[in-house]
């Protein structure tokens, strides 16, 4: 700890010394260190409020710098400032050697002088020579140093403020006789034309008059002249409005529940529509969003867009201060765009093709949408209108083949359990179509197997139909095992005769070396016998595995 500060580097040794002495008293084992008025400090202060800075170390403990320094504040008031344009009397009346050249006072040099320089000085003409400024020695403290409105004046503004009032009082009576004059000018030119009027309705109408139609001719008239009180045109006026109507009902009034659509105070915006179970043409207030998507407005957010981008690459665009540019700008942009796209277009279908993939049907048909009235009836029946044409597939429809008029997998025969045609009742695929003679064809062979099977059925005894009917599904099941072994394929482990084994090898051995080869083996065997066969058994297959061995 730094409780006492040290000045200096530490050797290794000294600063050991130094944290086992704060350590102890930390614990308590060893007295606290003393200030300078012998004060004790407390050692559980930290390091960098007791430890005083380099420019405020005096090499002993002390917590002095952390105290707020004792200096006379009398000096550091802020009415304590210079009084200007004091003077110390009356001037001199000749010229004094050191004095200014300029005005010729004693307190200040000519490049210091406020005065306007005169066109010979008072040093050679010996005349209105400045009396001399009172040197005042102002001791300012920090704050009053600092203080930027330290030494003003307040009665200076009031002369500014006087001034000013002068010149409105002034213009607002400028102002009233312009507008006296200007209504009696306007008022005696509307008489006039009410006059006028007047005595035209006379001439055309003697007998016939009131003093209402001069009251409507003479307001008519009036609501063309300028209104009192103003000097602007009526037919030019523009009148100034608040933000809304006091009779409208604000925004945040419309609805609400606080689940709605949100308002921000700050901004006075609600984007979203606080009705919005009400349709938009008949809501009072649809939301900021509907205003700033409707219209124009998209197209205007279009060109600041255009206007930013073109900005930021360099170009010399800015909706606000020449918004024609930008618009044609805009525009030529937006053509150029159009013929790229087609452009690209184009020569990507030039060069890789597929603009059949591009060609769609209307939107009517691939929705289904369609002006036809039909009406249907509880069965679904078409009561009223054209029944709708059933949709076909991208795939090839009713294709017929071979004179069929139906297409394959249109009839199912359940006594074969096969599919074929319903033309011709035929089962095998891409046959001939032979019409109604092939149905009666195939019916009567099917009636002649089932009366063969009936028959067969009769004519076994009741024994062999007893002894079929106690086959078990173990026997069947041997049976097939028998049918479908391995043993009977020439698979699995076969029980070879070793003397026929042998044989067979020495065969082989004695027709290898004579050099006769399986074709040669196999012309002479055709030769030896026309049409038969030769049966490989399975000794011979024995041997043909064990050359096999032997060559591997």
């Amino acid at each position: 700890m730094a409780s006492a500060s040290v000045t200096g580097k530490l050797s290794r040794e000294e600063f050991r010394r130094q944290k086992d002495l704060d350590a102890a008293r930390k614990a308590g084992t060893a007295p606290a260190a003393l200030d300078e008025e012998g004060k004790p400090i407390n050692p559980h202060i930290p390091q960098y409020i007791a430890q005083a800075p380099w420019y405020l170390d005096t090499g002993a403990p002390s917590l002095s710098h952390q105290r707020i320094p004792d200096y006379d504040r009398s000096s550091d008031k802020l009415d304590n400032w210079y009084d200007r344009g004091a003077k110390t009397g009356p001037a001199a009346k000749k010229y004094r050697k050191g004095a200014c050249e300029n005005c010729g006072a004693m307190t200040h040099k000519k490049q210091d002088c406020l005065e306007r320089p005169r066109r010979r000085g008072a040093k050679f003409t010996n005349n209105n020579i400045a009396p001399d400024e009172i040197i005042q020695d102002v001791a300012t403290g920090y704050d009053a140093k600092r203080d930027r409105w330290n030494g003003y004046d307040p009665s200076e503004h009031k002369t500014i403020y006087e001034e000013y009032a002068a010149v409105e009082a002034a213009r607002q009576k400028l102002r009233e006789e312009e507008i006296d004059k200007q209504t009696t000018t306007d008022l005696a030119a509307v008489r006039k034309v009410a006059k006028a009027g007047k005595e035209k309705g006379e001439e055309r109408d003697d007998d016939f008059g009131s003093s209402e139609d001069e009251d409507e001719d003479a307001d008519k008239y009036a609501e063309s002249a300028d209104a009192v009180g103003q000097k602007l045109d009526t037919k030019t006026r523009i009148t100034v409005r608040n933000l809304r109507i006091r009779e409208d009902t604000a925004k945040y009034l419309i609805n609400l529940d606080p689940s709605s659509a949100y308002y921000d105070p700050k901004t006075r915006s609600m984007r979203d529509n606080p009705l919005k179970n009400v349709p938009p043409e008949e809501a009072r207030f649809t939301g900021d969003n509907f205003l700033r998507y409707s219209g124009e407005a998209p197209e205007v957010q279009k060109l600041q867009l255009f206007a930013w981008n073109a900005a930021a690459r360099g170009n010399d665009v800015h909706m606000n201060a020449n918004p024609t540019q930008g618009e044609l700008l805009h525009q030529e942009f937006e053509q150029k765009k159009e013929k790229l796209k087609v452009v690209n277009k184009s020569s990507i279908l030039t060069k890789y093709g597929g603009e059949q993939y591009l060609e769609k049907a209307p939107k009517e048909l691939l929705q289904g949408q369609t002006e036809e009235y039909v009406e249907f009836s509880r069965t679904g029946q078409v009561v009223k209108g054209k029944e709708r044409a059933a949709a076909k597939s991208k795939y090839p429809e009713d294709v017929f083949i071979n004179n069929h008029t139906a297409v394959w997998g249109s009839w199912y025969d359940a006594t074969s359990g096969e599919w074929g045609y319903a033309c011709c009742h035929s089962t095998v695929h891409v046959s001939y179509c032979t019409g109604l003679a092939g149905i009666e064809a195939t019916q009567a062979s099917s009636a002649k197997n089932l009366l063969a099977s009936t028959l067969a059925n009769d004519e076994q005894t009741p024994a062999e139909s007893a002894l079929r009917s106690t086959e078990t599904a173990e026997d069947r099941k041997k049976k097939a095992e028998e049918l479908f072994s391995k043993k009977r394929l020439g698979e699995g482990e076969i029980a070879l005769d070793k003397s026929r084994l042998a044989k067979a090898i020495q065969e082989e051995k004695k027709r290898k070396t004579r050099g006769e080869d399986d074709d040669d083996r196999h012309g002479k065997r055709q030769k030896g016998g026309q049409g038969s066969s030769h049966e490989v058994s399975q000794e011979d297959l024995g041997k043909f595995a064990c050359f096999a061995s032997y060559s591997i």
